[in-house]
């Protein structure tokens, strides 16, 4: 018999139950480590970058905001209203048009004087970024009243008047005129430039107001940044920045971009005929090549070239042949055969005669 010890034992280790896997084990035991998913937090920095990175292309080449820091374009536009500029199309050569509300750099001094923002560290780098509107660039914002080729004029107590034709201008501030504060014109809007306007005429400093500088008050078309489509900002201003109708009214394009689009007009005619061209071309030279022989016809009536050696003859409309093949001169048919063989029998000599030597006289 053994006596069973009553002491306390020490601790024990805790034993894994059976069955259990450790961290690095795979289903079938067979010791294969699984690949260990990466932390979140790893992979935080690397989305960080790639959306800076798209941010600031998005900025550089697609669409850039804008904050409006006046009251120039009221009512189309209000203090601290966010618009988005369309910056991709000038890329593609595009220029402004006729109503279209633009961004553009300070020209000639146009700005001079006014304050400017003294923004932070993190205003710069997110609009530097494109997440917040531009805080240091010198850029303003009106409405393209006439382009390069257009004859412009507004006369006190009259509308504004592009090419000979009167604009009607239901989005000027309520109780302005389009122009009694400062007439201008008429004046052609040289190539390249384009000519500026707010909305909110007795409150905005204008082409009219810098017809003195070096541009003539005008706007180098190299200069606009882009044109504003959309108001991003409030939420309850959300809404797009079109054409007004009066721009798209008949005659008011200029007669150079009358001519223009009678060009435009004209260049796929004119690009058809010039790859049709090659094409019959090709198929006169075919047709009139050496072996192909061709049998002209009367109207209605169809032919089509064969290869050499074989015949056709035109027929009636309606009425179909087939090409047929040489005649073969040892063949002889019907009264011809006969005839052939009547000729030789008479002209033929005998066996008889053949062998005495004698033909008949």
């Amino acid at each position: 018999m053994t006596d069973q010890s009553n002491e306390p034992q020490g601790p024990q280790e805790p034993q894994e139950p059976q069955g259990s896997q450790g961290p690095g084990e795979s289903q079938g035991g067979g010791g294969s480590g699984q690949k260990k998913q990466r932390s979140f937090w790893k992979e935080l920095p690397l989305l960080i970058g790639i959306a800076l990175i798209l941010a600031l292309l998005i900025k550089t080449f697609l669409l850039q905001a804008f904050s409006i820091p006046s009251d120039s374009m009221q009512n189309t536009l209000q203090r601290g209203d966010r618009v988005l500029v369309d910056k991709l199309t000038p890329w593609f050569g595009s220029e402004p048009e006729r109503g279209e509300v633009v961004v553009f750099e300070d020209p000639a001094g146009w700005l001079a004087g006014e304050p400017t923002a003294d923004p932070n560290v993190i205003q710069r780098f997110l609009s530097l970024i494109g997440l917040m509107p531009s805080v240091d660039e010198k850029d303003l914002i009106k409405r393209t009243i006439a382009i390069g080729g257009d004859t412009v004029e507004c006369k006190k107590g009259g509308p504004v008047k592009v090419n000979g034709k009167a604009l009607d201008e239901p989005y000027i501030y309520p109780g302005n005129t389009p122009c009694d504060d400062q007439p201008f014109g008429p004046f052609k809007v040289p190539d390249g430039m384009i000519w500026v306007m707010g909305d909110h005429r007795q409150n905005s400093q204008d082409s009219r107001y810098h017809m003195e500088d070096k541009n003539g008050g005008f706007v180098p078309v190299e200069k606009v940044v882009g044109r504003a489509v959309v108001i991003a900002w409030p939420v309850n201003r959300w809404s797009t920045l079109p054409v007004p109708d009066t721009f798209e009214q008949p005659g008011i394009n200029s007669l150079a971009m009358q001519s223009l689009g009678t060009a435009s007009a004209a260049a796929p005619a004119a690009l058809g005929l010039a790859g049709a061209l090659p094409v019959v071309l090709w198929r006169r030279r075919r047709l009139t090549a050496p072996g192909v022989r061709t049998v002209p016809t009367a109207p209605g009536v169809r032919t089509v070239p064969t290869a050499p050696g074989v015949r056709t003859v035109p027929t009636a409309p309606g009425v179909r042949t087939s090409p047929t093949a040489p005649a073969d001169p040892t063949v002889r048919t019907g009264e011809s055969a006969q005839r052939t063989a009547q000729a030789v029998g008479e002209t033929a000599p005998t066996a008889g005669q053949a062998a005495s030597g004698h033909t008949e006289g």
